[in-house]
C-alpha cells in the first residue's frame, strides 16, 4: 500500500470548483451523470450563492471527488486505499468501488437536506489551532454554559475543530485566543457536524441505506470516524450514515495509513488542506494537492511511486 487518494469535506468548496475539473472525458462524464440523477444543471451548485448553502456545497465536493477518481483510474494511476473527511467519505465509497455514483448522489442530497432543516442557523464549526485536544477539551466544557458545544475533529496535534451554538462557539473562541491559540475562526459550514447533535441524520441516512446495494471495496476503504480500514458491506453502510454525527480521527487515521506503507498522498480538489495536514505531520512523505498539478504531472508521480513497489 503506497498511495492514497483523501476527499475533502465540507468547507474546501469555492465557486466554481467543478468548472475548474480537468477537461477529461471522465469529468464531463460524470458531470453529465450528476446532472440527469439530480434533474438539474450541475453549473447551479458551484455558484458562490449556492454554496453558501449545505445541499450545493456537499454535492458538489461529491460530483468532484468522483470525477477525479475516475480520470485518475482511466489513465490508469494506481490508488491503493481512499479516504474521505465527512461527505468525503461518499466519493471515497465510490471510488472504491462499495456504493454507486448515482446512489450517492441521492444519499448526500438526502444528508445535506436533513443537516440544513435541522439547523438552519445559530449553528457552525470553529478550527482551534495551536493548542492540544485536552487543552481545547477543557475550553469546550467550560464554554457551553448551557448551550451545546462539542469537539468535532482532531486533525492534528494542534489542530481541533469544534461544534455547536453560536454563543458557545463565540465563547470558546475568545477563550482560546485568551489561552494562546494561533487561530480560532468560523468554517464555512453552516451546521455542527460530526456531533451528536446530528443523530437524527444518521438515523434517516440508515434507513435510507437499506434501499441500496453496497459492495464490498474493490480499493482498501479507510474509515475516519473509526480511524480503520473497513470492508464488511454493512459496516461501510453503518460508516456512512453515522459519520455525520460523529468525531473525525483524522490524525488517527493518516498515521494508520503511513503505518500501512503509505507514501504519497494525493487530495482531490478543491484545495490543499488534507494535504497540507499529511505534510506538516510527515514532511518525510510527498503529498499533493491534485489542483495544484496539471493531470500529466499526477500521473507522474503516481507512475514513479509504482516504480518503488
Amino acid at each position: 500500500m503506497r498511495t492514497a487518494l483523501l476527499f475533502p469535506g465540507q468547507g474546501a468548496q469555492r465557486p466554481g470548483m467543478l468548472s475548474a475539473l480537468p477537461d477529461h472525458p471522465a469529468a464531463r462524464s460524470t458531470r453529465a451523470e450528476a446532472a440527469d440523477t439530480l434533474g438539474q444543471d450541475w453549473r447551479a451548485l458551484e455558484s458562490a450563492e449556492a454554496l453558501e448553502g449545505t445541499l450545493a456545497a456537499q454535492l458538489a465536493l461529491l460530483i468532484a471527488g468522483v470525477a477525479t477518481a475516475r480520470m485518475l483510474a482511466a489513465e490508469g494511476a494506481r490508488v491503493d486505499v481512499v479516504l474521505g473527511q465527512s461527505v468525503g467519505a461518499f466519493p471515497a465509497a465510490v471510488a472504491a468501488g462499495c456504493l454507486a455514483f448515482a446512489d450517492a448522489l441521492k444519499l448526500v442530497r438526502l444528508r445535506a437536506s436533513d443537516m440544513a432543516r435541522l439547523y438552519p442557523s445559530g449553528f457552525g464549526m470553529v478550527a482551534i489551532v495551536g493548542l492540544t485536544a485536552r487543552r481545547v477539551a477543557a475550553l469546550v466544557e467550560a464554554a457551553r454554559e448551557g448551550a451545546p458545544l462539542y469537539i468535532s475533529n482532531d486533525n492534528a496535534p494542534l489542530q481541533q475543530v469544534i461544534s455547536g451554538a453560536d454563543e458557545a462557539l463565540a465563547r470558546a473562541c475568545a477563550a482560546a485566543l485568551d489561552a494562546g491559540a494561533r487561530k480560532a475562526e468560523r468554517l464555512h459550514v453552516a451546521t455542527p457536524s460530526h456531533c451528536p447533535l446530528l443523530d437524527p441524520v444518521a438515523v434517516s441516512l440508515m434507513e435510507a441505506f437499506r434501499t441500496v446495494e453496497m459492495r464490498a471495496p474493490r480499493i482498501a476503504y479507510a474509515s475516519a470516524s473509526r480511524a480503520r480500514m473497513i470492508s464488511d458491506p454493512a459496516a461501510l453502510a453503518e460508516d456512512l450514515s453515522r459519520n455525520v454525527a460523529q468525531p473525525v480521527r483524522w490524525r488517527e487515521t493518516t498515521e494508520l495509513l503511513v503505518e500501512r506503507g503509505v507514501r504519497l498522498f494525493l487530495q482531490a480538489p478543491p484545495g490543499s488542506v488534507l494535504t497540507d495536514l499529511v505534510g506538516e505531520a510527515h514532511p518525510e512523505l510527498r503529498s499533493v494537492s491534485l489542483e495544484t498539478l496539471p493531470l500529466k504531472s499526477v500521473l507522474y508521480l503516481a507512475a514513479h511511486d509504482d516504480e518503488k513497489r
